[in-house]
């Protein structure tokens, strides 16, 4: 939505100029320290996360037909308890390929301000998604919180620069001429449109879930494709709570949501991608 543009502009032309000078900044803080974000953030972030096991993820999607979960910690040995839904891929990307016309027809400006407003919806779940990063990957705290966290939310962001830029670098019209011997002149008035790509699917890996996944999010929604998540089997969380505020984000601004969606499996049941 434009408003969301104009809230995170300030962001967008911060992160534009550090694309283009190539200097360290990060528009997330790194560390977790309560010195930092003080003792309330870190504690509600773990509750918030805690809330999560041993229960159905709220995610509702076309085409579940079940649900599925099978991952553990690496530091309790136990089991999240956390169920995703089972899909049927070929009722999901109807839905998705429905949703397509409307996303594609969306300005730059829209589908740009709308990612912003979801990394910085992110950033404000990083302590969650921290714990959600450890008790799969088994990454430390603040590996978790840093390398699936803020440092992952800078490559969507930096990412989504480079897709703004390349958006506005094609102009909407332009007027060519050109002289053919002595009395002829060529004229034409050119119209140019956007055309996303197709359906961008997100392989996310096990070690750190969200490294690549914000910027190939980013990347592919803001250029006007809808994009589907697959988890890694054992770390399903982290892009599951990121599938999540997508969706959310997409809702509210009247965009259907299953421009963003998770097809998560198991080892046993991987998914079949007809």
């Amino acid at each position: 939505m434009s408003r969301w543009f104009e809230q995170h502009e300030a962001l967008l032309h911060k992160a534009m100029d550090a694309c283009a000078r190539r200097y360290a900044w990060s528009a997330w803080p790194e560390s977790p320290s309560s010195k930092i974000h003080g003792e309330d953030k870190p504690a509600a972030g773990q509750a918030r996360f805690e809330a999560l096991l041993n229960g159905d993820f709220p995610l509702q999607q076309p085409g579940e037909a079940g649900r599925l979960g099978e991952e553990v910690s690496p530091y309790t040995s136990e089991p999240l308890g956390v169920r995703y839904p089972r899909m049927d891929i070929s009722q999901l990307y109807r839905s998705v390929s429905a949703a397509r016309p409307a996303w594609a027809a969306a300005s730059p400006r829209t589908r740009v301000g709308l990612c912003l407003e979801i990394l910085h919806r992110c950033g404000e779940q990083l302590f969650e998604n921290a714990h959600a990063t450890m008790h799969t990957s088994g990454q430390s705290y603040v590996m978790a919180f840093a390398g699936s966290g803020a440092n992952a939310l800078d490559r969507g962001l930096e990412a989504l620069v480079y897709a703004h830029k390349a958006m506005a670098d094609v102009p909407a019209t332009a007027r060519w001429e050109r002289q053919f011997g002595r009395d002829g002149m060529a004229s034409l008035d050119k119209h140019y449109r956007l055309v996303p790509r197709g359906i961008g699917v997100v392989i996310c890996c096990a070690t750190f879930p969200l490294w690549n996944t914000y910027p190939a999010l980013c990347a592919s929604l803001a250029t006007g494709n809808p994009v589907v998540l697959k988890p890694h089997p054992a770390a399903v969380l982290p892009v599951a709570m990121v599938v999540k505020v997508c969706r959310e984000v997409l809702a509210e601004a009247g965009f259907d949501p299953n421009l963003v969606s998770l097809v998560a499996d198991t080892r046993m049941a991987p998914p079949r991608w007809n």
